[in-house]
């Protein structure tokens, strides 16, 4: 075998160096990750699929919710926050061809600066739109999805926003200022509720666990440096108390723990990818019926923030 020539031998040594250097760099740099969104417009897709596992941990069927939304800069009550326009939504039930939700093509709505209005509605998304929601055929959809195209926009707005973006409570993105701290999330064990019109009753809820953010590195995505941050739920919990007709009251409860990781620029401050993993444990009970139903429900999210052609072409 041949050995190296002494040039390569200082290539080797530099390079080394360089490397060490880097990652020291970086180790005791001091980041700001709280800083303000630039005002332009954002593009994003999103694909959530919900995967139903039989009770000897067989896959039984998958569920894909696909989502494009954009962030207009334009449209908000004044100049300093816009509003989001979805473009359109997509399903697919199990083997079912896609399905369109016409009524959500460009849906424009804002964002409560304080998560929740005060009518109690999350977002301060008004749940009227979903609760008896329609497909491109004039169907009404079944119960359990037109919840999940509802909460597909929770989830949008949690990961990019809440979960992306300072806030003055403490507890946010904006305490990581250098690589491997952690910090527990003002939202730990706030419990939202779920409730979406007569079907789903008020009472139904979903609490977080403990919330923890821990700022992993760096990356690049979109070509732009990004700030690797990952979350984690922990344990968290959920009642659903749903009345598909008069009289007939079904109740799950059960647990869940989601985590994932966030790209997000250090050039505009704006999330540039995001996954999400989530394992879900219910227990139904039926009225009439001493035996409960149980199921497990495997979610993975992956949000993108791509080019306006993209969006367009999609």
């Amino acid at each position: 075998m041949k050995k190296p020539g002494i040039l390569m031998v200082i290539v080797l040594a530099a390079s080394c160096a360089g490397n060490l250097h880097s990652q020291d760099y970086l180790t005791g740099r001091v980041f700001d990750l709280g800083g303000p969104l630039t005002q332009e417009p954002q593009y994003f897709s999103m694909t959530s699929r919900l995967t139903s596992f039989s009770q000897d941990g067989r896959p039984e069927s998958t569920d894909t919710y696909e989502l494009l939304i954009m962030y207009d800069p334009s449209s908000g009550p004044d100049s300093t926050a816009g509003e989001y326009r979805c473009r359109q939504f997509r399903l697919s039930i199990g083997d079912s061809v896609e399905l369109e939700l016409p009524v959500l093509a460009g849906w424009l709505h804002g964002l409560h600066p304080e998560g929740m209005d005060s009518t109690g509605r999350v977002f301060g998304i008004d749940h009227s739109l979903f609760e008896n929601i329609k497909d491109q055929n004039s169907d009404i959809l079944p119960l359990d999805k037109r919840y999940h195209v509802y909460n597909t926009f929770i989830d949008f707005h949690s990961l990019t926003s809440i979960f992306a973006l300072p806030s003055s409570e403490g507890g946010s993105i904006r305490d990581l200022t250098s690589i491997g701290q952690k910090t527990v999330h003002y939202a730990s064990f706030s419990k939202p509720p779920t409730n979406l019109g007569a079907a789903i009753c008020e009472g139904s809820f979903f609490q977080n666990g403990q919330i923890v953010l821990e700022f992993k590195g760096m990356s690049m995505y979109n070509g732009r440096q990004c700030a690797l941050i990952g979350f984690d739920s922990g344990e968290s919990t959920f009642t659903m108390i749903l009345q598909p007709v008069p009289n007939f009251t079904v109740t799950s409860t059960g647990r869940s723990r989601y985590r994932g990781d966030i790209y997000k620029s250090l050039g505009n401050n704006w999330v540039q990818k995001v996954t999400m993993y989530e394992t879900v444990i219910s227990a139904t009970a039926m009225p009439a019926t001493p035996e409960k139903i149980y199921s497990v429900v495997e979610r993975e999210i992956v949000i993108t923030n791509i080019s306006k052609k993209e969006f367009h072409k999609r």
